[in-house]
């Protein structure tokens, strides 16, 4: 006989960001707890709204299976006296287990005998099992938890309910002085207090109270009702804005989706403000026509939490309300309006970008200047690196900007807008929009070159400058989001196909840093930097270039002796390539052993030809002097790679027929000269003994 459970945590409203991540995380909680005591069960399904967060387990089994278990005690010897009777240690061990001398039988451990008790366990009901289960409850993690009342407790929301139910019955529990029953709570408007009948009713009970608790079947409503008003007012469907679907899905209990209008003035307003104003402060879909030109019209979608009654009373209202948000958006572009770019770029002076660092506009001079040395690498005509300058010189004017002040999120956008209003050119207007992409780990990438330029720019000097003054990332504390920053410089690398060393860029920028102090902190920081990107290329590769499980070939590549990573991602991906071939296992066991040897070597001392002995001595520097000359061209990992498989079998032979560890210094000295050569040409290509061969 099997069972429905349901537990379901009644709380305050929480914030929409926070629902579903709390549900999956109640959702494995649960798992975790009926994995751990052996309890079985078929479905496991959760559920969330604003005030809720629930989980039924379907077909749970009736009870734990029972288990024999078999329990080591002391030693024979130990166990029974000099006459043969039980000692006090026997007697405390088997009362320990609950059992009598009698149940004691002696077995043959590694030559000894030992007392044992074997015991039948029997396992615990599902309700035995479940009582313990709110117990964990309170470990679940939030961005912010609250406190409420004169305890301690700590949640995301006060828990105002708690239901339990084993099919019909309550299962004991208490949450946070909240004790368990059967009555679960409707809509806050619409519904009312109820009692479950059963495990199994949850859905449909709260359905009759105006609580939709399956999400997917809200979601799915909200986007229904907002095609068909689209399709019946002629409007583009707006619900591919995935990120709002799902805020608004984790807003309401009941949607009833709607529509509103605001006056046309406001159209004159940027489409980025007006979207920005709706979308982000109101949880308003904005609205376009259904034809060619998608004109932007003065309407908004929006969804209720609640049904249709008396909705053109809160028509009204939400117009009110936006009306206003609206408004204060249209004074604050007007007064921008009122000034050139040049003013805010003046007023950049005097706001502190940070306190150790300087003002906005030293950052964006430090931009500029590392600008100049990217423009090589983009393959930029005249009027390119024209505009580039440009751009960099402009490109933080935005920030004192009342309309960025009021809509933060549009900074970049608001720039590339004012540019292009003020008759910037297109690739400046681009390249402004564009300086903070990506803005998310995974976010879109600049489309253009002097996008990308710009962005990649205005990254390093985020990194080098908090580095500088020991604003370094540490566990999950990224305040300035610098790892996010990072990942933006490995992917545009990537995109764009840049090939440098980010450490040569570091040396460019430290060698024209004109105070002494701060040049002193870029240098001191400078490997740690380096390393911190490198980190973010192993979570790339690991991601992006199918070696999750090859943790030795990320390993071997990052250990390399240099920076480019444009030429790491290359070399991974050779060794990946090459790991399924004849010839890897012999090829990294030959270089392993050369790269072993040459720690040992002394850096100061070349090789003397003079001093090689045999024909094998003498043919490897020979190949390994042709190798050098090639690897001064531009060769790609590829035909590295065919260098070292080349080089293997003379550095076999070379093993075979000198002993390195000679006693003549002067000859050993040699051979380790030769195997550190070889180390030196090898080393920017991978750390071969970081790799795991079989």
């Amino acid at each position: 006989m099997t069972h429905t459970f349901l537990l379901e945590i009644g709380l305050e409203e929480m914030p929409a960001k926070v629902v579903e991540p709390s549900a999956d995380q109640l959702k494995e909680l649960v798992k975790t707890h009926l994995k751990e005591h052996g309890l079985g069960h078929q479905g496991l399904a959760v559920y969330s709204t604003p005030r809720r967060l629930a989980v039924s387990v379907t077909e749970l089994e009736e009870k734990q299976a029972d288990r024999n278990e078999t329990v080591k005690g002391p030693a024979k010897r130990i166990a029974l006296d000099d006459a043969g009777n039980w000692s006090k240690a026997a007697i405390g061990f088997a009362r320990g287990q609950k059992a009598s001398v009698e149940e004691i039988v002696f077995k043959e451990v590694k030559g000894e005998e030992y007392v044992f008790i074997e015991k039948e366990i029997k396992g615990q009901s599902a309700e035995q099992v479940l009582e313990s289960l709110a117990d964990r409850i309170p470990s679940m993690t939030f961005p912010v938890s609250m406190k409420w009342g004169n305890t301690s407790y700590k949640f995301i929301r006060p828990v105002h309910w708690l239901v339990a139910l084993l099919d019909d019955e309550v299962v004991a529990m208490e949450l946070f002085d909240v004790k368990s029953g059967k009555e679960t709570r409707g809509h806050r408007f619409l519904g009312k207090a109820v009692t479950l009948d059963h495990a199994s009713a949850y859905q449909e009970t709260l359905k009759q109270e105006a609580v939709l608790v399956d999400r997917e079947e809200r979601q799915e409503e909200i986007v229904k009702q907002i095609k068909a008003l689209c399709q019946q007012k002629n409007w583009q469907d707006p619900t591919d804005n995935a990120s709002l679907v799902n805020e608004v899905t984790d807003l309401v209990e009941y949607p009833t989706v709607f529509y509103g209008s605001f006056d046309e003035s406001f159209l004159k307003v940027p489409e980025a403000v007006l979207e920005t104003a709706m979308a982000d402060h109101q949880r308003y879909f904005p609205v376009r026509g259904d034809d060619q030109e998608a004109a932007f019209l003065p309407y908004f979608i929006a969804v209720r939490n609640g049904n249709g009654q008396g909705l053109d009373h809160v028509r009204k209202g939400n117009e009110k309300v936006l009306s206003a948000r609206l408004a204060d958006a249209a004074f604050f572009y007007e007064e921008d309006n009122k000034h050139t770019i040049a003013h805010f770029v003046e007023k950049l002076k005097t706001v502190s970008f940070h306190e150790k660092i300087g003002s906005l506009y030293e950052k964006q001079e430090r931009i500029e200047r590392l600008a100049q040395f990217l423009v090589p690498y983009f393959d930029l005509k005249a009027e390119g690196e024209a505009d580039v300058k440009r751009a960099a010189q402009i490109c933080k004017f935005d920030l004192v900007t009342q309309t960025v002040t009021e809509f933060t999120s549009l900074q970049g956008k608001i720039a590339g807008i004012f540019a292009e209003e003020r008759g910037e050119t297109d690739t400046v207007s681009a390249a402004l929009a564009e300086q903070y992409l990506p803005d998310s780990m995974e976010g879109g990438l600049p489309r253009t070159k002097a996008g990308a330029l710009i962005s990649l720019a205005d990254k390093m000097d985020s990194l080098m400058s908090f580095f500088a003054i020991g604003l370094v990332p540490t566990g999950s504390n990224d305040p300035f989001a610098l790892r996010r920053q990072a990942m933006g410089i490995v992917r545009i690398i990537k995109a764009f196909d840049l090939s440098f060393s980010i450490t040569d860029l570091m040396d460019a920028i430290i060698l024209e840093t004109q105070n002494i102090e701060t040049k002193a902190l870029y240098e001191q920081n400078k490997e740690s930097v380096s390393r911190f990107i490198l980190d973010r290329l192993d979570l790339w590769l690991s991601k992006n270039a199918g070696l999750e499980k090859e943790h030795d070939v990320r390993t071997a590549v990052l250990g390399s002796s240099h920076d480019n990573l444009i030429a790491l991602i290359d070399q991974a991906r050779v060794l990946k390539e090459e790991k399924q071939s004849e010839q890897f296992k012999p090829v990294v066991e030959s270089l392993t052993r050369v790269a072993n040897l040459a720690e040992k070597a002394d850096d100061d001392v070349s090789v003397a030809v003079d001093l090689l002995e045999s024909d094998s001595e003498r043919d490897l520097n020979d190949a390994v002097d042709a190798i050098e000359i090639l690897t001064e061209k531009d060769i790609s990992a590829e035909q590295k790679w065919q260098q070292f498989v080349q080089l293997h079998p003379l550095i076999d032979t070379f093993f075979d027929e000198n002993m390195v560890m000679t006693k003549d210094e002067a000859v050993k000295a040699n051979r380790l000269a030769l195997l550190n050569r070889i180390n030196k040409l090898v080393r920017p290509f991978a750390r071969f003994n970081a790799l795991v061969i079989k």
